[in-house]
Formats: C-alpha cells, sequence, structure tokens
C-alpha cells in the first residue's frame, strides 16, 4: 500500500536559524553596536513602496503566518501575477500552495470555494475582474451562500481578488466596474482599497477573515507610492475612513475616485470651501456610523464614484442615506457617477464617460452655493472692500 504524504500547504515551513560565527567580544560588541543603529534607522525612516508592493508584502506574511493560506488563478506561479502581486512567492511556497490554474474561472473558483470549505484560507486572483463574471454562479450560489444553507456547518474564508476599473485605453471589456454586480449577493462583504496603507492592512484582515470577501483592486492605482504599516496592522473592513473633516458637504467615494475627489479639494478649497471627504472603503455593508456623522456635520451629500450611475454604488448608498438620513438633510443627494455606455477605447472619449475632478468642482459648487468661506478670503463677497470705500465717500458728499 503506498503512503500518501499530506501536501506541502498542511505543514508550517521550518527557518533555520542563520549561523553565528565567532569572533573576540570587542568585535561582538562592535557588531551589536551597528547592527541597533542600522534597526533604529530603519524603524525611524519608512520607506516608500508601490501597492503591488504592499498587497504581495500582504500575501507573503499571510502565508507564512498561516500555513492554510493559498493563492491560486491564472499565471499567478511562474509569472508572478498580471500585476506582479504573487510575484517570487511560487519559489517561496512551491505550486502546491501558490497554483497556476487553467484560463477557466468557473473551474478554479469553484475550487477555492471547496478548498475554503475543507479548512484552507485560499486567495483567488481574477485576472482581470471583469473575467469573474464567469465565475458568478460559484461566487453567488456557492461562495455567498454556503454557510447559511448548510445551517452553518461550513465556513467559506476565501479571498476573491483583482484589478478592476477604468485603465489607459483597455477597451471595454478589461474596463469593467463589476462592484455592484457583485454587492447584490446575500452572504459576502466587499471592500475596496484605495492607498499602500490600506490596501496591506485590509487585504490581511480579509485573508484572516472567516467570511467570504471580494476584494477590488484599481488597475490605476498599482503604482501608487506609499508607506505602509508592519506585518501586525491590519483594518477593519467594515470601517470607512474620515480622510478630510469639513463643514459645507460630505463628499463620499472610493477606490480610485478618492485621488480625483482630493484634487478637486485642492481647487474647492482654494475658492472657500471647506469639504469633508469620506472613503467608504466597505461597499458592502456601508459603513452607516461614519456616513451618518458626517451627514449631520455637514447636511449635503455628494457621492462620487467610477461605478455605472444606474444600479451602481452610489446608488444604494444615496437610498441608504434618503431613507435613513432624510430629516438631516439640507438638499437632496448628489451623485456623480460613471456615464452607462460601454468604456471606448479612444482616450478623449474614455476621460468623457467617468468622473473629472472639474465635474466635482461644479457639483460641490451649485451644491453649496457661494463659500462661505469667500468672504474671509476676500473672494465673493457681498459687499467688496473698494466699493464699501466709494459708497462711504458718496455719502460724506451727499452731506456737505
Amino acid at each position: 500500500m503506498l503512503a500518501i504524504s499530506k501536501p506541502s500547504f498542511f505543514r508550517a515551513r521550518k527557518v533555520s536559524p542563520p549561523s553565528l560565527a565567532v569572533a573576540s567580544p570587542r568585535l561582538q560588541i562592535k557588531n551589536i553596536t551597528s547592527s541597533i543603529s542600522v534597526k533604529t534607522h530603519a524603524s525611524t525612516e519608512k520607506k516608500e513602496i508601490a501597492m503591488w508592493e504592499a498587497l504581495r508584502e500582504a500575501v507573503d506574511e499571510e502565508m507564512e503566518r498561516d500555513p492554510t493560506v493559498c493563492v491560486m488563478g491564472e499565471d499567478v506561479g511562474h509569472y508572478g501575477g498580471s500585476y506582479k502581486v504573487t510575484y517570487g512567492l511560487y519559489k517561496k511556497y512551491g505550486e502546491m500552495r501558490v497554483l497556476d490554474t487553467p484560463i477557466c474561472e468557473n473551474g478554479f473558483m469553484g475550487l477555492g470555494v471547496g478548498a475554503a470549505m475543507t479548512g484552507l484560507r485560499p486567495i483567488v486572483e481574477g485576472m482581470n475582474m471583469g473575467f469573474l463574471l464567469l465565475a458568478f454562479n460559484q461566487i453567488s450560489n456557492n461562495c455567498g451562500m454556503l454557510h447559511f444553507t448548510s445551517g452553518g456547518q461550513f465556513k467559506v474564508p476565501v479571498v476573491i481578488r483583482g484589478p478592476g476599473g477604468v485603465g489607459r485605453q483597455l477597451g471595454a471589456e478589461h474596463s469593467q466596474r463589476l462592484e455592484s454586480y457583485f454587492q447584490s449577493i446575500p452572504g459576502v462583504q466587499i471592500v475596496a482599497c484605495s492607498t499602500v496603507e490600506n490596501s496591506k492592512a485590509l487585504l490581511k484582515a480579509a485573508i484572516r477573515s472567516d467570511n467570504p470577501v471580494i476584494f477590488f483592486e484599481h488597475v490605476l492605482l498599482y503604482n501608487l507610492k506609499g508607506t505602509r504599516g508592519d506585518a501586525s496592522t491590519t483594518n477593519c473592513l467594515e470601517k470607512a475612513e474620515l480622510v478630510r473633516q469639513g463643514t459645507d458637504v460630505s463628499i463620499f467615494t472610493y477606490s480610485r475616485m478618492r485621488h480625483v475627489v482630493m484634487q478637486a479639494v485642492g481647487t474647492l478649497v482654494q475658492r472657500g470651501y471647506n469639504p469633508e471627504v469620506v472613503d467608504l472603503i466597505s461597499l458592502k455593508p456601508f459603513d452607516l456610523d461614519t456616513v451618518s456623522s458626517s451627514v449631520r456635520r455637514t447636511r449635503k451629500v455628494l457621492i462620487v464614484e467610477e461605478c455605472m450611475r444606474t444600479g451602481g454604488i452610489g446608488a444604494s448608498l444615496s437610498a441608504l442615506i434618503s431613507e435613513t438620513l432624510f430629516d438631516e438633510l439640507d438638499s437632496p443627494v448628489v451623485r456623480l457617477s460613471s456615464q452607462d455606455v460601454p468604456t471606448a477605447y479612444a482616450a478623449a472619449l474614455e476621460s468623457a464617460t467617468i468622473v473629472q475632478s472639474e465635474d466635482i468642482v461644479g457639483a460641490v459648487e451649485k451644491l453649496v452655493g457661494k463659500a462661505p468661506g469667500a468672504a474671509m478670503n476676500g473672494k465673493d463677497s457681498d459687499v467688496p472692500v473698494k466699493k464699501a470705500k466709494k459708497t462711504k465717500a458718496a455719502k460724506t458728499v451727499k452731506k456737505k
């Protein structure tokens, strides 16, 4: 009878301690001192890395921490992933934990769900989130529902991640925004990262979660630079981020649109406006506590998204705000979304279909009206300083 050994991902990797060379006491003290100074310098200076590197670190650290974590998808092994998120992990962990799959999304998605049911924590990468429409049955009917339909006998701790959003001239099929497609599936969480720091912390939290998590990464943010937390840092998957506190209007956004909004904020502040910016991060469920406190503070809402206008994330959030915070609003909720058309390949037409910073500036000016801070800046005040002087002089002449 043949003895069959368990796959390598059932066993923790053994790391042998580094060999210590024997040296004189004086040399040892010198080496210790120099190493302390190097560590101190490294801890005070945070190195900036790209988002794809932060995501790769998250996967690597979690695979090293937990031997049940594994990766599967197209070109994730030898090639290192389309955007290098799994670069080098195949050599480090082997083919049983970093599995190259055929071009068959419904097949390897079903494999990932089954692996999660039997005790593993798979990370399933979609080369493009648009391709995962082929696996919609597995995500909806299996991934999201098995915990409930089994009466709690199974849990499905799987992370489904990959690039999405409008890139640069990638054409309609590679420019899909599918957040709202998956938002309607009961039983799954949806997270959209937007910075280097939150991308790593959120992905680590998603891998550790016992719930199925769909993790959206924007194709144009992979080369975004920034600092990240250490190996122990994780973020709450259901918490929004208050990016900028303000008083005039609450701008709710997520993913790449966070950066487009902040670009518009720079212009708005110069014109005397004080907008508040909230990065939703959790697209399902919404962080209603953060949303509510922001709405009560400003009483005006602008939702900015790259998703489609019809049935998009903004539509769901707008309905939620109108239903639960209607008495807190001074005006109707305004939405800026992508046009309901297939994304064009031509650069000019592609830009015309999605929200630009000038669209946000115009929407805020229309929603808020005259800038509340304009008088303080000497701009757009009701009675300009020069005109006030002329009026005073005219009154003096009249008395004489």
